[in-house]
């Protein structure tokens, strides 16, 4: 009886003391802004601690009243500590937590870079909309964080993408109405950059880097999150941009001059509107100018993207971003095979191009004005539930005149043999679009138990619209020019082919008959049978409905399980699609190495289309088409954080693909046969192996073919999947030794295989040569400022992209930076 009087007095004693504790709340975040799960939360000196939870929030329970210190801590984060204390029978809250990524200034980069894999960032809040680890995201994706860019000098964002395994530029940026920004090859596929901060963001140009936090390549048929208007089944391209922060004013200024007349003025400034450190507004802003290294071509632009965060309180925060941007510029030399005939010639050697030749002139160019807005609302409902209300608006505008170049050869050798070399005919446009696209989203996001089984999602609702207005003209002759080596031939057909277009005829070149002014242009556009603007105007609308869900078996074993709903609607037609997705991830090094599968779909609605049945014609519904994508691979986190890669292997089948069947003159028809694929390999790696050596490499095999389609490409390798191999590496080393402090050189390019741009049955094969190219710089970095010197195309390899088209590309060039920090 004693012995239970004694326990019972103990144990009333403990649970006084307990009641008499009080509690530790906060919430840790990124600089960005995003909330950051899974972050230590620790009580220095004890083993006492908690990690965060999704939406970035901690409790720490039972403490006795006394001042503590915490250490907060996260991995690609610099550490910081705070003290907190804590009273009898109460909450204390503590301001929110702002975690700064490692080398997120130039100081950092001078301290901390020989100690962390700096281009490696180990989560996505875009990807998967979860806040997703990458060894626990069954998907392939790269990020390109903002650090490589500024370490590479990068001024364009073509450049940006070359560190991206398996990516390759088809096309350069026209400017044109509707689809005026570059094409890229990803898994077989054509791509534009579409996305921005995982919401449309329309553009007829290129996007400017100087906002860029990050670029995310989601590999795959992407679909089930992120719909089907504005991606391709090999992925898409996703910008993050810059937000601000919350703790200090700061920011730089950055001058780059180059070859080829390259001036580059960018800011980026930080600064708080409110004493409570919970308003801060952020500008990035770039002007650009540049000569073509070709005879004739330019490219100006002022960008301008004014950001603001406010965090009401604990639960309630609101993000804004926007961007405006004004290029104006050539269209890049793009010379376009002939579609109808037999090729002439079947690569560069034949052809005898002379790339230093534009066949243009500074008096044809076209402005993309471009406006983009988003606006994000971020409540926290609960612990675990937070909900997401963003809305995305932009407008891209296309004004100027457009043109390229088409071979005519075999129609012109008709009326007089050519026996040597290739005419093409100049078609110009003057361009009037623009591109209205308006987003609105509600995501709710979150993590609960189902059982013993932890779980985190995402629920949303998405409406798309996107309107797009033309006023602009067709495409008037002007001009011809002529590539080979008789130019007796080319002048001699000459009259009769000016004659026929009702156009004048030029003096500039020998091998140029084109009158290179707006009034040139104006002219071959006069000479149309309906020469003034041609105005039209198309619409659609799309209704969505998603959720995704990852499920903890264990901690080592989870699954993804994701399903969209999509209606799409026109004046045309209205259709609904369903897209599935499913991954599984298996970690058997928790935290360092996981195996992943994916089974992943997209889709594209399709119009229904005119048949004839005995003479009479009727309509015929499609169904969508749907590609799915089965892969499989490991991802690795090893060496406390020194060494992440990705492996896999991936297999696309696209099939419902529309062919038109002929029976005879009054019966044709389509049936939905179909298919194509996409199979590969692919590989990245990003490494800290010693002190001050960081690398990012990576490289990839793609193996596409039309098994079923038009006979003019059935069984062959499709034009817009790039070369079979890609291969990309980017090293850089900070010395260490204290005499050297501060210097660091660099070293890397891109390699990619030959290309076939045309490859057709009966029209035959047209191949770009395969090419290395190999880029270096030497940089010093303080404190305070930093100077790089960096030489791109150091072997001024002489190499071509294209789609059907020769494009040529830039040759050696040097460029000098210099950045100021504040």
């Amino acid at each position: 009886m004693k012995n239970i009087f004694t326990a019972f007095l103990f144990l009333f004693s403990t649970l006084s003391i307990f009641g008499q504790n009080g509690s530790i709340k906060g919430k840790v975040i990124s600089n960005q802004g995003y909330p950051i799960s899974n972050a230590n939360v620790l009580i220095s000196g004890t083993n006492i601690g908690i990690n965060t939870d999704i939406s970035g929030d901690f409790q720490i329970d039972n403490l006795a009243p006394q001042t503590y210190k915490l250490k907060i801590s996260y991995v690609g984060y610099k550490e910081k500590k705070i003290e907190a204390k804590v009273f009898s029978n109460q909450v204390t809250t503590v301001a929110t937590i702002e975690l700064k990524e490692v080398n997120e200034s130039l100081d950092e980069v001078v301290l901390k870079a020989n100690k962390t894999n700096k281009f490696y960032k180990p989560e996505s809040t875009v990807v998967s909309k979860l806040p997703l680890k990458d060894l626990e995201n069954p998907q392939v994706y790269n990020t390109i964080p903002s650090q490589l860019l500024s370490e590479q000098v990068v001024t364009n964002f073509d450049n940006a993408l070359k560190n991206v395994p398996g990516l390759y530029k088809l096309w350069e940026s026209t400017g044109r109405g509707a689809d005026g920004s570059g094409y890229y090859s990803l898994r077989g596929f054509a791509v534009q950059p579409t996305m921005i901060n995982g919401l449309p963001g329309l553009t007829n140009g290129t996007p400017d880097p100087a906002n860029i936090e990050s670029v995310e390549v989601i590999k795959g048929p992407s679909g089930t999150l992120y719909g089907s208007s504005l991606i391709s089944y090999g992925g898409l391209i996703n910008i993050n941009t810059k937000r601000p922060y919350f703790d200090k004013f700061g920011g730089n200024v950055s001058y780059t001059a180059g070859s080829y007349g390259l001036n580059r003025v960018t800011a980026d400034v930080n600064t708080l509107l409110s004493t409570e450190k919970n308003i801060a507004v952020r500008i990035n802003s770039a002007y650009h100018t540049q000569n073509s290294f070709q005879d004739a071509g330019f490219k100006k632009s002022f960008y301008i993207a004014p950001s603001l965060a406010y965090e009401v309180n604990d639960r309630l925060s609101f993000f804004i971003n926007t961007e405006f941007y004004n290029g104006k510029n050539t269209n890049q030399t793009m010379l376009f095979l002939d579609r109808a005939s037999e090729l002439r010639v079947h690569n560069m050697d034949e052809l005898g191009y002379n790339n230093n030749r534009s066949y243009t002139s500074n008096d044809l160019y076209v402005n993309n004005p471009t406006y983009s807005l988003q606006g994000e609302m971020r409540y926290k409902i609960s612990d675990n539930w937070t909900s997401q209300t963003v809305f995305s608006r932009s407008n891209a505008k296309s004004d100027g005149y457009y043109s390229y170049l088409y071979e005519i050869t075999n129609t012109v050798n008709q009326q007089a043999p050519i026996n040597d070399g290739i005419i093409l005919s100049r078609y110009t446009s003057k361009q009037n679009s623009e591109t209205l696209g308006t987003d609105i989203q509600q995501n709710f996001i979150g993590e609960f138990n189902l059982g013993n089984f932890k779980n985190k999602m995402v629920a949303g609702l998405d409406f798309f619209n996107q309107k797009v207005i033309n006023n602009g003209t067709g495409y008037g002759n002007q001009g011809y020019v002529y590539i080979g080596s008789n130019n007796e031939e080319f002048q001699a057909v000459l009259p009769a082919l000016h004659e026929q277009s009702g156009t004048p005829m030029g003096t500039s070149y020998p091998d140029d008959s084109g009158v290179l002014t707006q009034a040139g242009a104006d002219a071959g556009i006069a000479q149309l049978a309906n020469p003034g603007a041609q105005y039209s105007e198309s619409e659609q609308k799309i209704y969505s409905a998603y959720v995704s869900d990852v499920i903890y078996f264990m901690p080592e074993l989870s699954a993804m399980a994701s399903v969209r709903l999509d209606h799409f609607s026109n004046d045309a037609h209205d259709q609904t699609a369903f897209s599935p997705k499913f991954g599984l991830i298996y970690q058997p090094i928790l935290d360092k190495v996981s195996v992943f599968a994916n089974y992943m779909n997209g889709f594209t609605n399709v119009a229904p289309v005119t048949v004839i049945t005995d003479g009479n014609q009727s309509t015929q519904t499609l169904d969508p088409e749907h590609a799915n994508q089965f892969e499989f691979g490991t991802k690795l986190n090893l060496f406390n954080n020194k060494l992440a890669a990705t492996i896999s292997y991936y297999d696309i089948e696209v099939s419902n693909r529309a062919l038109r069947i002929d029976i005879d003159a009054d019966n044709y028809y389509y049936n939905q046969e179909g298919k194509q694929s996409s199979k590969g390999f692919e590989t990245s790696i990003t490494a800290n192996p010693i002190e001050g050596l960081n690398i990012v490499a990576g490289y990839s095999y793609n193996d596409s073919n039309l098994e079923e389609g038009d006979a003019a490409f059935e069984n062959r390798r499709p034009e817009g999947a790039g070369p079979q191999n890609l291969a990309n590496l980017w090293a850089s080393y900070r010395f260490q030794n204290i005499s050297l402090k501060g210097f660091g050189v660099g070293f890397g390019g891109n390699y990619a295989d030959e290309n076939m741009i045309f490859n057709r049955n009966v029209l035959g094969t047209f191949t770009l040569p395969s090419y290395t190219i190999i880029n270096a710089s030497i940089f010093y970095e303080t404190e305070d400022f930093g100077i790089t010197l960096k030489l791109d195309n150091i072997a001024n390899e002489e190499y071509y992209g294209g789609w059907s088209t020769i494009n040529p590309q830039t040759p050696r060039t040097l460029s000098a930076n210099f950045t100021y920090n504040f």
